[in-house]
């Protein structure tokens, strides 16, 4: 099962500098306008640094995740949130939606639940060639998506997109690759197709953070 495989990759997430932290993890929190007392709900948790960081600004959270491993307060799927409609304030996802399995239902769910505002980041779409590549590293890889794609879905579950930023983010190959296990004739593989992107053991990827507001119509 795909939340077994999360749970043992558990420690590894919790412990990962690109996860930890960054301006991108700054900028995510910025975005959820936290304060005391303002709930939010931390969609796929992880390694929980979203949920840390919201809290040390006074946050209530309430963190799910699908693999018990990464020890959530509530065990679910983005797809299956089993809170009530406007639970939570915020609802927050970090670099985890390309692992969905029905992204479409999970960000109707997110919205759903979402008194106010709906922050996701993660990482954009570039083409087939860089897909194959997370896929053939990470077999839980499911689809990166455009900015135009994002806005698509997050309008279609009713919010409205009011900022949208997009920015680099660099990773160490073989940290990258070590993290989820990947076997080394599939590693040299996933090497070969990133080719250009990687330059002295690190490659750059685009991201997007985008802030969706419930409608005030």
């Amino acid at each position: 099962m795909k939340s077994d495989v999360w749970s043992s990759r558990a420690q590894a997430f919790r412990e990962s500098p690109t996860h930890r932290e960054g301006p991108d993890l700054d900028l995510l929190v910025e975005m959820c306008e936290p304060a005391p007392g303002v709930k939010v709900l931390d969609v796929a948790t992880g390694g929980g640094h979203v949920a840390r960081r919201l809290r040390e600004e006074g946050c209530t959270v309430i963190t799910v995740d699908p693999a018990p491993g990464m020890q959530p307060d509530v065990v679910a799927r983005a797809e299956d949130l089993p809170f009530e409609d406007g639970s939570f304030d915020v609802v927050a996802c970090r670099i985890a939606p390309h692992h969905f399995e029905d992204i479409r239902k999970a960000v109707a769910q997110m919205a759903r639940v979402a008194q106010r505002l709906v922050v996701i980041e993660d990482n954009l779409f570039v083409d087939e060639q860089v897909e194959e590549a997370e896929r053939l590293r990470d077999p839980t890889h499911v689809r990166c998506y455009t900015e135009d794609e994002w806005k698509e879905m997050l309008i279609d579950a009713g919010l409205e997109v009011e900022r949208a930023e997009l920015f680099e983010r660099r990773r160490g190959v073989d940290d990258w690759l070590a993290r989820v296990d990947t076997p080394e004739s599939d590693a040299e593989r996933v090497k070969q197709l990133l080719g250009a992107r990687i330059a002295d053991g690190t490659m750059t990827f685009p991201s997007i953070i985008v802030r969706a507001r419930q409608s005030q119509r």
